[in-house]
């Protein structure tokens, strides 16, 4: 049986082998989201089809509304014609619960898809005529950090964002000046209110999606390609709002064991295809079973009850503050702990990280004693119950197919937000010091040392990519597994950079301890595992 509309008429089949169905009135449902549209949302990979569209599934379900989503993808528009529209936009979801179990759900939400193409004027026309309806509320995001970007490593304007700046909001080309040229559309229409909201797994996410468009508008004006009014119009929060927001859900790569296990139920056309955009995608998606997603309660036009799926709306300070629990403290900083060493010591599997004692011990130390400490808590979620969740289930799943290497993807742009907010609170403390510090410090250590790309049995890896490493490798070039070489004139100059580490770590007392872990650790052969059992 094939997942499509066609595959969906015979329900009894796929209840008989387990599968949960949408319980509305699919056509229905589509015909009224695409005449007036509620909810849009921009990137259709995994998360979204995991997270945002089961959500508007719920809803629907419930008979909390009579509306699904809209889902525009502005980066592979593969994903489109081979995912969406050669399924019917159906998708299933699969569980992956710690206890063993899985649930299986057929995700029907989806009332249309679209390629976010400047180049197909009828799909970005499309586009163009759902964000200028009255009844859209919202458009979500999630189109990773680097999606908001207008600047390279060295913060020059990239080319496509300069082209669009100058050229105005009629065809232009890059992500985010394909977002501002919408939300134009909609100012034309009569200034009709509306929330963008980022839910990337970034801090201050509605800040980097706002910075962004605002920056489009500002450079029409100047251009005199769009009317000044935009400008006022995106900065007014009575009628566009950015609300920053908190996500949390893990959601790897489609599993060949899924996939296998899809398959003996009879599912076909299930093999995942990898695009030319090298995005891997299935028209299944495998998820862990924990997720939060807390939202600031600022919508201009209103929004879908989604409350009553689970998500939390809250104050700007409240999102904050989880936002922080969770990236500088709880979780974030475990799983860059875990994605480093497991690429130096050869693990494939996150859950298979947990099981080993020196790991185990090092994400106790880098959350419990380093991070727990200083943890905010915004009153939502405890702290203690989250992390401990963390540690307990949700990183020794052994039914969740993550992945140290897909983890230690840009860690570059990750160790200030998730260490150097911990470090500055304890050297700012009054009970702890610095010196206390064990576990970060080896983590980035353990990232110098993993830029080698040479595991601790001295074989050659893959380094995962990330936007500095051109950047970056120089500093370790010259490193080998030896006693006795100049690791401090090596990195010094590196550690001394606020933007990738959040502090100078001289400055604050860590220079010479990641020092030195990273000159115990390039001592030889297996000397990664023999300095974390000495530290640890």
């Amino acid at each position: 049986m094939i997942i499509s509309e066609e595959g969906l008429r015979d329900r009894a089949w796929w209840e008989e082998r387990g599968y949960g169905l949408p319980r509305y009135d699919r056509e229905a449902m589509i015909r009224r989201t695409r005449e007036n549209p509620v909810w849009i949302h921009f990137g259709a990979g995994n998360l979204f089809r995991a997270y945002h569209a089961a959500l508007a599934q719920s809803l629907l379900n419930a008979g909390a509304t009579d509306r699904g989503i809209i889902v525009a993808e502005g980066f592979d528009y593969e994903i489109v014609e081979k995912m969406n529209r050669s399924h019917d936009d159906y998708s299933i979801l699969v569980t992956l619960k710690s206890d063993g179990t899985t649930e299986k759900t057929v995700v029907g939400a989806v009332a249309e898809s679209v390629a976010m193409d400047e180049r197909d004027r009828a799909a970005f026309g499309r586009l163009r005529e759902i964000f200028a309806k009255d009844s859209l509320q919202l458009a979500t995001f999630t189109i990773t950090e680097k999606g908001y970007g207008l600047t390279d490593a060295k913060e020059e304007t990239l080319p496509a964002v300069a082209a669009d700046f100058a050229a105005g909001p009629e065809r232009p080309v890059s992500y985010m000046g394909k977002v501002a040229s919408l939300l134009y559309a909609r100012y034309l229409s009569g200034k009709k209110p509306v929330a963008l909201v980022s839910t990337d797994n970034c801090s201050h996410n509605g800040d980097r999606l706002f910075t962004a468009v605002d920056a489009f508008a500002r450079a029409w004006a100047k251009n005199k390609k769009a009317e000044t009014g935009f400008v006022d119009y995106v900065n007014d929060r009575e009628r566009v709002s950015f609300p920053w927001s908190m996500i949390d859900k893990i959601t790897p790569r489609p599993d060949g064991a899924v996939e296998q296990m899809l398959l003996a139920d009879g599912v076909e056309e299930t093999a995942p295809v990898v695009t030319s955009k090298k995005t891997y995608a299935a028209p299944f998606v495998n998820a862990e079973e924990t997720q939060y997603l807390v939202i600031e309660d600022a919508f201009p036009n209103g929004r879908p009850p989604l409350d009553k799926a689970g998500v939390i709306f809250a104050a700007k300070a409240v999102v904050d503050q989880a936002e922080r629990m969770k990236v500088c403290t709880c979780l974030n900083p475990l799983h860059t702990a875990l994605a480093v060493f497991g690429c130096l010591l050869g693990y494939t599997k996150i859950s298979d990280e947990m099981k080993d004692p020196d790991l185990l011990k090092l994400v106790e130390q880098v959350g419990r004693r380093e991070g727990l400490p200083v943890a905010v808590d915004p009153g939502i979620l405890d702290p203690a119950v989250f992390l401990d969740t963390v540690i307990r289930l949700r990183l020794p799943n052994p039914f969740m197919p993550d992945t140290p290497q897909r983890i230690a993807t840009d860690t570059s742009q990750k160790l200030a937000v998730r260490f150097g907010g911990t470090i500055r609170a304890f050297a700012a403390s009054e009970k702890h010091s610095v010196s206390e510090l064990r576990g970060i410090p080896l983590v980035l250590a353990g990232w110098l040392r993993y830029l080698l790309g040479v595991d601790d049995q001295g074989n050659s890896f893959a380094v995962s990519p990330d936007p500095l490493l051109n950047v970056l490798r120089p500093f370790v070039e010259k490193l080998t597994l030896t006693e006795n070489q100049d690791v401090e004139a090596a990195v010094s100059e590196l550690l001394r950079m606020e933007n990738i580490f959040g502090v100078n770590l001289f400055v604050v007392g860590l220079g010479e301890t990641v020092i030195g872990f990273l000159r115990e650790m390039t001592a030889g052969k297996g000397s990664v595992r023999r300095t974390l059992e000495r530290y640890l």
